[in-house]
């Protein structure tokens, strides 16, 4: 982060110096107890038992407290900052910190792709530019503030990704961030633990409306049905749309499967620009397509941007191919599993399984609420509508898949599995050089994630 002195600190939260110097430099701020250290500001929120010796320990220090400890008086070397009232004098700092940078900053919200998209964001501006942005998913909110301050006077730009756990999630994200231009890249359903129903969902994607501002601009999916519910009778600001399927101001047409990749021709202003993305998918056509409308939005030329996305790489488990169990290629999407993504990754796989038998390990879905039952036996439908020679489950839910998907026709074998044991074997039994395993789960779901690192260290020589 900037350096910031005691002064600027404390007029800034509109506190009084109660002891220490106005001139102490600050390096980090922190609000989390544990993580205080030597030229650290920590906003002390009330506890029931503060450790005088560590604060000691970590000198010299700030803090910024709205009760008078006499602990903090005996610790030499501690400036103290009282104020009225600690939340407010906490927000206070944050919006003067975000207020010294005139960036651009865009914020990233949506129920899939998210990463890819700040990813290839950060990719295409890195060329001529110092950006910052969200290390990998990692996007609770607990994060904020450390984000926040990453962004220092050389940063010529931003990019975060903003989640939804809960309603207000991305408001909240906007309160640190201050988003010039957000992104929506679709809306489905997840995180219906927080959430509760879909609707309430949907609305909280939405908040990146209000979350850019009338001044703002706005960039959405044209082709995703809950995204075109999103209300923008009232927003001032500007709007970018983009997609395959229907009009957009940044559009795809000619999309095929390429090596490695997905060739697609751009349209935009009435112009043709051939392009080519590294990542399988129309989903990945579409990350890229939002990709390019926020980098043009900050001066990049289509020219340019077009030819820089041809060096993007994906994070790993993202659609990512491999050999592995008897030469066997194995396409690894284990970073995260929702209706959404795993349409994209069934799409996928028949793109790119050239004649190869198809076959798909899934586990269950996570934080699907009180609609989890109803939402995988939908997806068991689109299973049926997509086809796969040979479909794995591992769980009671993603057994609801496969039943569903019996139910609809699915011309396949189906094999049931209440844990993981037992499908190594299955897998050494029908894995070979002419078939491709798609696998499919959460990044938490341990056991799959295990399973497939041995089977990409089990090739067959």
């Amino acid at each position: 982060m900037k350096p910031i002195s005691v002064k600027n600190i404390r007029q800034c939260v509109n506190g009084q110096l109660m002891q220490g110097s106005d001139d102490f430099l600050v390096n980090d701020i922190i609000y989390h107890y544990d993580k205080i250290g030597p030229n650290k500001l920590l906003f002390l929120k009330r506890r029931l038992q503060i450790d005088w010796e560590k604060i000691a320990k970590s000198v010299p220090c700030v803090i910024v407290t709205d009760k008078a400890y006499d602990g903090l008086k005996s610790i030499d070397k501690c400036t103290v900052i009282m104020v009225q009232d600690i939340e407010q004098a906490f927000w206070g700092f944050v919006k003067f910190y975000r207020n010294q940078f005139s960036i651009p900053v865009v914020s990233v919200t949506g129920t899939s792709g998210k990463t890819t998209t700040k990813d290839m964001i950060k990719h295409m501006l890195s060329f001529n530019r110092i950006v910052t942005s969200t290390k990998k998913s990692a996007n609770s909110r607990k994060n904020h503030l450390t984000y926040l301050l990453s962004i220092e006077k050389n940063t010529d730009a931003a990019v975060f990704e903003s989640a939804v756990g809960s309603p207000g999630d991305v408001l909240l994200a906007s309160r640190y961030f201050k988003p010039t231009i957000g992104i929506i890249t679709n809306i489905g359903i997840t995180h219906l633990d927080g959430c509760k129903t879909p609707e309430a969902y949907h609305q909280a994607k939405a908040e990146m409306v209000q979350a850019v501002g009338e001044k703002g601009t706005l960039i959405i999916n044209a082709d995703d049905e809950n995204t075109k519910k999103v209300g923008l009778k009232d927003f001032q600001g500007k709007v970018l749309t983009f997609g395959i399927t229907h009009s957009a101001d940044f559009r795809a047409t000619n999309v095929q499967y390429g090596s490695n990749g997905m060739q697609f021709v751009l349209i935009f202003r009435k112009k043709t620009y051939p392009a080519f993305v590294p990542g399988y998918g129309q989903h990945q056509v579409l990350n890229a397509l939002a990709a390019f409308a926020a980098v043009y939005e900050m001066g990049i030329s289509i020219e340019e941007v077009v030819k820089r996305i041809e060096s993007f790489r994906n994070l790993p488990s993202h659609l990512q191919c491999s050999v592995g169990m008897g030469k066997c290629i194995i396409v690894d999407d284990t970073w995260n599993s929702n209706p959404i993504s795993l349409k994209a990754a069934f799409q996928a796989l028949n793109g790119i399984s050239r004649g190869r038998k198809r076959i798909a390990l899934i586990g269950d879905i996570n934080a699907l609420g009180e609609l989890s039952l109803d939402l995988h036996r939908q997806v068991g439908k689109m299973i049926a509508e997509n086809g796969v020679d040979v479909l794995i489950t591992v769980g009671s839910l993603a057994a609801e898949m496969g039943k569903q998907a019996q139910k609809d026709g699915l011309n396949g074998e189906v094999y049931y599995f209440p844990d993981i044991s037992g499908v190594y074997v299955l897998l050494e039994q029908i894995l070979d050089e002419n078939s491709i395993l798609l696998i499919k789960c959460s990044a938490k779901n341990d056991s799959i994630i295990k399973l497939k690192t041995r089977l990409k260290h089990s090739r067959l020589n």
